[in-house]
């Protein structure tokens, strides 16, 4: 009955055209779909991962989540219900416009729109990246992972975690609350920021290959204001990313190498030595508002902490591994 993985992702935006380009040539993404007044983009064999709707606003407009089985649609339905969430099944138009069998549609207490879905569409079309890359890693670990800004972030954890049954991976109390939570082996699927505001604040791609990530942060920094947080590799998931600014006005973190866990033996636990080994300068912050994760980057690397060697790294241990 859990939830997989994170499915999809829909964005409002009147600025298709430069969404356009991005997701295209810098995120390598495929546009898939330009009907009406829509954009979608395919990251792998799925019809659709990314969608971007001409509308006002500039943030998140849902959040897709699969599901195994279609009966798990009427199980997670009873278990809003009961916990007091509004909850509908999505029409059939809906579940056509989202290239899925079936849907049901909630809310979270911050008014983020969730959806839970079951059987998304596989394209009949090989995936065409924008710009040559190997590939997304996507699969069962699904599309990435999506992060938002809340305006408490414990007031959220019994939707997620107790209601939707998504489980911690970890969680930093500072300088601000941070909670990530995993849904598959992906270190995580899903974060909260305790900031006190409320939107979008990033959601990440993980490439197949470290020199199509570093392609695109070249492609990147050529945009002006294009980097939003520069290359670095987080403590908690490992992964080598920068942040790209969007169209749209949050972040898209472009990624590398992370982390996958067995979440059968995982265990949540604190952290406190900030979120970065190194690197991920935020260049969208005012100075004094940077100097503390600063502080935090440098202290670690006065501790020497670091990722595990590379063979534990999960890419290349299965390479080994299989021979």
């Amino acid at each position: 009955m859990p939830i997989t993985s994170l499915g999809y992702l829909g964005v409002r935006s009147d600025r298709l055209e430069d969404w356009r380009t991005f997701a295209g040539k810098v995120l390598a993404m495929q546009v898939a779909d330009q009907g009406g007044r829509q954009l979608s983009f395919r990251m792998d064999d799925l019809v659709q991962r990314l969608v971007v709707s001409d509308e006002p606003g500039e943030t998140l407009a849902f959040v897709g989540w699969e599901v195994d089985d279609k009966d798990d649609l009427q199980t997670f339905a009873g278990r809003l219900d009961d916990a007091g969430h509004n909850v509908s099944f999505g029409s059939r138009d809906l579940a056509d416009r989202r290239c899925v069998e079936d849907l049901i549609v909630t809310h979270d207490p911050a008014g983020n729109r969730v959806e839970l879905v079951w059987k998304p569409q596989v394209a009949d079309t090989p995936f065409v990246p924008g710009r040559p890359i190997d590939g997304f890693k996507t699969g069962p670990l699904g599309m990435g992972h999506a992060v938002l800004h809340v305006p408490d972030a414990e007031a959220l954890l019994p939707f997620y975690r107790d209601v939707l049954g998504f489980h911690v991976s970890d969680y930093g109390l500072k300088p601000i609350p941070l909670y990530f939570f995993h849904v598959n082996g992906r270190h995580h699927s899903f974060a909260i920021v305790g900031s006190g505001n409320s939107g979008f604040h990033h959601f990440m791609v993980e490439y197949q290959n470290l020199d199509d990530m570093g392609q695109g942060y070249d492609i990147a920094c050529q945009r002006e204001d294009g980097i939003a947080y520069t290359l670095g590799r987080h403590t908690n998931d490992y992964m080598t990313s920068f942040y790209a600014n969007s169209p749209s006005g949050f972040f898209v973190e472009n990624g590398w190498g992370g982390r996958v866990i067995d979440p059968a033996t995982w265990e949540p636990h604190e952290t406190t030595c900030g979120p970065s080994f190194w690197g991920h300068d935020r260049l969208h912050l005012p100075e004094a508002a940077r100097k503390p994760f600063l502080e935090m980057r440098l202290k670690a690397g006065e501790e020497g902490l670091r990722a595990p060697p590379l063979v534990e790294c999960p890419w290349l241990y299965e390479t080994l591994r299989n021979g």
